[in-house]
């Protein structure tokens, strides 16, 4: 159970790292390698999307059939269990969401590049004319 969670962790990490390198200033011609690679590299990651979606929905399951320990019947050992697991499903819908999220600005980030190197090569060409 936790191996799915290491997963979805690493890519959370490795997509924050390229998105750190992507929007870190470069001289035109890294950042046109490091949008080509990046670019190669998000089909691949796309997987990220319906894997944390079926996390999300495993989630919410799991929240609503999960055994509530808010009476006074239980004790303080369940009652200990019963918010840790809360707090673990709260971390993992954190993280669920950050993937998507960060998949998508990555996306967005290489979109622009790509848009303003298309443009450049306009202005260029129209320039020449």
């Amino acid at each position: 159970m936790a191996l799915q969670w290491m997963i979805l962790a690493c890519v959370v990490a490795v997509e924050a790292a390229v998105a750190a390198l992507v929007t870190l200033p470069a001289p035109r011609a890294v950042r046109g390698q490091i949008v080509a690679l990046t670019s190669l590299l998000l089909q691949p990651l796309a997987t990220v999307i319906p894997f944390a979606a079926f996390q999300l929905l495993d989630i919410y399951w799991k929240k609503e059939h999960r055994l509530m320990c808010t009476s006074e019947i239980c004790t303080a050992e369940e009652r200990i269990r019963f918010e840790k697991s809360i707090f673990k499903a709260q971390r993992n819908v954190i993280l669920c969401v950050s993937a998507c999220l960060l998949y998508w600005c990555i996306y967005r980030i290489v979109k622009y590049n790509k848009d303003i190197k298309a443009l450049e090569e306009t202005e260029k060409r129209l320039k020449e004319e």
